[in-house]
């Protein structure tokens, strides 16, 4: 994926990665309720989106079907090593000791840590 999303756009792309294909106003449904947004905002994040070849579309009679181009999964890689490109030098050690040092882990995020690193041994 090589145009970033926003924060807002994200939003509808998680409902479209949820189910799909959707209408703008099926989109607008299940946006979450905090954001309170109208269809014609859905609408215009929806039109970015394809502008940047994230989703796609189908007709259906009258109706846009919309879709995700892009898998969640693929968005989250991406993300994720932009970030620690951007901010640790590509590096996921550093990162590790970022989030220990700020108390960011819990134990359970330690024991899953582990028990990766121990499947990544194997």
């Amino acid at each position: 994926m090589a145009e970033r999303i926003s924060d807002a756009e994200h939003a509808v792309m998680e409902v479209l990665w949820d189910e799909s294909p959707l209408t703008a106003q099926d989109v607008a449904e299940r946006i979450p309720p905090g954001r309170d947004w109208s269809a014609n905002t859905v609408k215009t994040l929806l039109g970015r989106l394809l502008a940047k070849n994230t989703i796609a579309f189908v007709l259906d009679g009258r109706r846009y079907l919309y879709r995700p181009l892009v898998a969640r999964e693929d968005y989250v890689a991406s993300e994720s090593r932009k970030m620690m490109d951007r901010l640790f030098g590509g590096r996921l050690t550093p990162l590790v000791a970022h989030l220990a040092e700020r108390d960011a882990l819990t134990a359970q995020d330690i024991s899953e840590i582990e028990a990766l690193l121990k499947g990544l041994k194997a």
